[in-house]
Formats: C-alpha cells, structure tokens, sequence
C-alpha cells in the first residue's frame, strides 16, 4: 500500500492513493491552516469508523439483514500532552432496519472490535480504551 500527499497551499494537503481516490487534510488557524478539511486526526476518527462499519454492515448483510439506514458517531478524546494520542473513544452505531435485533448488531460490533478491524486494533494497541453502543431503529 503506497499513497502520496502534496501541499497546495499553507497547510492544505491532498493525498492521493494512486487509484484517484483524494483526501484532504487542513490545520486549523491556530496551526498555521486555514481549516478548509478535516485534521489528519479527524480523518484517523473517521477511518477506525468507516472500517468498522464496513465490517458491521457485511456481517449484517451476510446474515441476510436488511439495512434502511446506518450511522456511526464517534467522540474521541486525546491525551493533554504531546504526543496527544487518543485517550478514550466513544462509538454511536445506529442501524435503521426492519428485521434488526440489537443483539445482531452487538454480535457484528463485537467481531469488528475483536478479530477485524485494523484501524481499532491501532488504537487499542495504543493504549485507547473504546466503548460502544448499539442502537437500533425498526
């Protein structure tokens, strides 16, 4: 896995993973950006998210579920001194579905956490503790 990142202006960088696919990646003003994207600290929140959805949904999928709706809101907290790792992060999944039990999401949640998902391994090897919850909507 190879990806490149190119300044284009102040603190404005786009990565590219050769395939096309752009990310953006902005500081805030109180560190010289013009928070025109997300931090790469954003972005890493939203990636350890995405990756674990993506194992919830084909879990749920392959158990024949029907998805209506999905959403993962994530709140993190990082340590006071530098490095300012991620201390504590709180995960949100809400599925919207007709034939959905809580139980089923717990289950796929709880595989994601344990056995697949590569990004939530990094922050827990880090030292992170993650807490999760399960809504689901019918």
């Amino acid at each position: 896995m190879k990806v490149e990142l190119n300044l284009e202006s102040g603190m404005r960088l786009a990565g590219n993973n050769g395939k096309g696919h752009l990310t953006f990646f902005d500081a805030s003003e109180n560190h010289g950006g013009d928070n025109t994207a997300a931090s790469p600290m954003e972005i890493f929140l939203e990636s350890m998210g995405a990756c674990s959805s993506i194992d919830v949904l084909n879990i749920l999928r392959k158990k024949r579920k029907t998805i209506n709706g999905f959403k993962v809101v994530i709140d993190g907290e990082r340590a006071e001194e530098f490095p300012k790792i991620f201390t504590n992060v709180k995960i949100i999944y809400t599925v919207n579905s007709p034939d959905v039990k809580k139980e089923d999401v717990e289950y796929a949640v709880k595989l994601s956490y344990e056995k697949y998902c590569s990004a939530m391994a990094m922050f827990l090897k880090s030292g992170c503790s993650i807490d999760t919850e399960c809504i689901v909507i019918n």
